[in-house]
């Protein structure tokens, strides 16, 4: 009984979810296509259209965090194969106050290894 209570608020939030979605899509196009390139207007399911054709060319509807966490694990497998001197390297490129430049006493970046 409970997982179906929250399958039917999921089914609910989703259904507003892509009304309001198809609504700002379709006032956005009726505002600015008439005049930006004579487009003519657009219903709701032709803006629920337009939003699918768009996920489907520009950014297909699989969801974002697979595609993070691959790039995450992929990071952490890097960063456990370094040394101790080449993490404190990579964070000192980091970039935070000093634009990425190596300001240590001793030396700086690769011309002090190969000297």
């Amino acid at each position: 009984m409970r997982k179906a209570w929250k399958i039917l608020r999921i089914a609910i939030v989703a259904a507003l979810a892509l009304g309001a979605i198809g609504f700002v899509i379709m006032s956005l196009w009726n505002w600015l296509a008439p005049v930006a390139f004579g487009g003519h207007l657009i219903g709701f399911w032709q803006a629920i259209g337009l939003f699918a054709l768009a996920r489907l060319l520009l950014g297909g509807f699989r969801g974002h965090g697979r595609h993070g966490g691959h790039w995450r694990h992929h990071m952490a497998h890097r960063w456990s194969r370094m040394s101790d001197e080449e993490r404190e390297r990579f964070a000192r490129c980091g970039g935070r106050g000093h634009g990425g430049r190596d300001e240590s006493p001793v030396g700086s970046g690769r011309a002090s290894q190969v000297a």
